[in-house]
C-alpha cells in the first residue's frame, strides 16, 4: 500500500465502525444483503431472513438511523431499499468472498471453514 493518502479523521474512522458494528450483526447483515438485491417491505424480508416482524422493524430502525438503508411509502406499504451503491459493493464483496471460500474449502478438504470464528468477528 502506498503512504501517500492522509489518514482518515477520528470522525471519519468513528463513523465507518459504527457502520460495520451495525452490520457485524447476522440479522442485519442478511438485511443488507437482501435489500441489495432490490427493494422489500417488513414482511416480504421477515419472510426471506426468518426473523418476526417486530424484530426485523428494529434492526431496519437501526440501519435507516445510521443512513446504510432508506425506506419510501407505497400506499399502506413501506418499502426499504439500499441505495447507496458503495454499501451493495462492500457487503457483496464480504458475503461473496466467504461463500467462495467456504465453498472451495469444503470441496477441497470435504468439511467446512470457519476461519473467522473466535476472532470477535
Amino acid at each position: 500500500m502506498g503512504g501517500d493518502a492522509d489518514d482518515p479523521s477520528a470522525e471519519v474512522l468513528s463513523e465507518a465502525a459504527a457502520a460495520f458494528g451495525l452490520l457485524a450483526s447476522s440479522a442485519r447483515l442478511h438485511l443488507v444483503w437482501a435489500l441489495a438485491q432490490g427493494e422489500s417491505d417488513v414482511s416480504g424480508l421477515a419472510e426471506r431472513v426468518g426473523g418476526a416482524l417486530p424484530a426485523i422493524s428494529q434492526h431496519l430502525a437501526k440501519l435507516k438511523l445510521a443512513g446504510l438503508v432508506r425506506s419510501r411509502r407505497e400506499g399502506r406499504r413501506v418499502v426499504y431499499l439500499v441505495d447507496d451503491p458503495d454499501v451493495v459493493t462492500i457487503v457483496r464483496l464480504m458475503v461473496g468472498q466467504l461463500a467462495d471460500r467456504k465453498a472451495g474449502a469444503a470441496a477441497v478438504t470435504g468439511t467446512r471453514s470457519g476461519r473467522l470464528r473466535g476472532l470477535g468477528a
